[in-house]
């Protein structure tokens, strides 16, 4: 049988288990937060009061929180993308004739865009308000991620996909929760609140996605252990290493944008090592057996990875000069 098949087969066999994830991890609609109720109502008499408080206290947030915020909201800004990057991993049927429906992994995919389209609009509402940023300049970030799309590494392989997923959820996490900590410290209880609750929908869709993983483990240990090794040493990079300013080439805002990120303490290198040991403490990724000679191999270097990082992360210099960014340069913060 050939090896994607062998792979349709596992997908076919998790997704009779998709709806259990789905009611576990997923929020329906009529229950869920939406952006208006972290915003200012501005139907109400008193909602320009609450714009005019986002404007004061954003004055007290310095230029690289700004640089990452901006950051933060683009990535999520391009689900558009990303919705069509999963929606085209094997396995993922919009339309199934057999069935007269949608499979359930289709299901999964527009209900996680939904529940992650509403993080991007309740950033860009606020960075909107701030009036600290030039929304005109982000907007063609926005609109280039889209446009340019991006390539992960992973193919239309879901083994790889949910290993990148798996990852970016925890990160996006850590990042949001990072920066609501920051504002909080400045005083932004708004804006800390917004990103506290954002960083929990990553929380639960991380849980998910790595459940996805352990799942496969289960059905299929030796592809899925070469899929994940094969991940790690393309190493795993957020999505934000596609946006790029107005004029510009790829990858040199990203570049920026993470120096911004470290000298904040948004999100470090060592947070890229802490995920992979969670990763691996949560797959048992030491205890697996059953496993082909490559993949023994693959797991042995997993478990050796944080340690060799760790040494070479040391070496890492952050440049400490901001670089001056189109998106929040000429507002007097620099």
């Amino acid at each position: 049988m050939a090896m994607d098949n062998i792979r349709l087969e596992v997908m076919n066999t998790v997704e009779k288990s998709v709806q259990g994830f789905i009611d576990k991890y997923l929020i329906p609609v009529e229950d869920i937060w939406q952006p208006t109720d972290l915003l200012p109502n501005l139907q109400t008499e008193d909602g320009f009061e609450g714009v005019h408080q986002i404007r004061e206290e954003a004055k007290e947030l310095g230029y690289d929180f700004w640089v990452v915020l901006v950051a933060d909201m683009v990535t999520e800004e391009a689900l558009p993308t990303y919705e069509s990057w999963l929606m085209d991993m094997e396995g993922v049927k919009q339309h199934d004739a057999s069935k007269g429906k949608s499979n359930s992994w289709a299901k999964w995919v527009r209900h996680w865009t939904g529940e992650e389209n509403r993080h991007g609009d309740t950033l860009n509402k606020y960075l909107y308000l701030s009036g600290r940023v030039d929304m005109k300049e982000i907007e063609k970030t926005t609109q280039h991620l889209i446009s340019d799309g991006f390539d992960i590494g992973t193919g239309r392989d879901p083994y790889r996909n949910f290993v990148y997923t798996s990852f970016q959820e925890l990160a996006t996490n850590i990042s949001h929760k990072r920066v609501g900590q920051l504002a909080k410290q400045k005083g932004n209880k708004m804006l800390a609140k917004m990103c506290n609750i954002i960083a929990g929908d990553e929380m639960r869709h991380y849980m998910a996605y790595r459940e996805f993983v352990k799942t496969i483990f289960e059905h299929d240990p030796s592809e899925m252990m070469l899929a994940y090794v094969d991940m790690m040493k393309k190493k795993i990079v957020m999505p934000a290493q596609f946006i790029r300013e107005s004029g510009q080439g790829i990858a040199e805002a990203f570049e920026n944008f993470s120096n911004a990120a470290q000298r904040l303490g948004v999100y470090t290198t060592m947070d890229y090592i802490d995920i992979l040991k969670k990763l691996n403490d949560y797959w048992e990724i030491d205890k697996m057996r059953g496993l082909n000679d490559d993949a023994e191999k693959a797991r042995d270097y997993l478990m050796a990875l944080p340690e060799r990082m760790t040494r070479i992360a040391g070496r890492i210099a952050v440049p400490q000069d901001p670089h001056t960014f189109k998106w929040v340069s000429n507002n007097g913060m620099l």
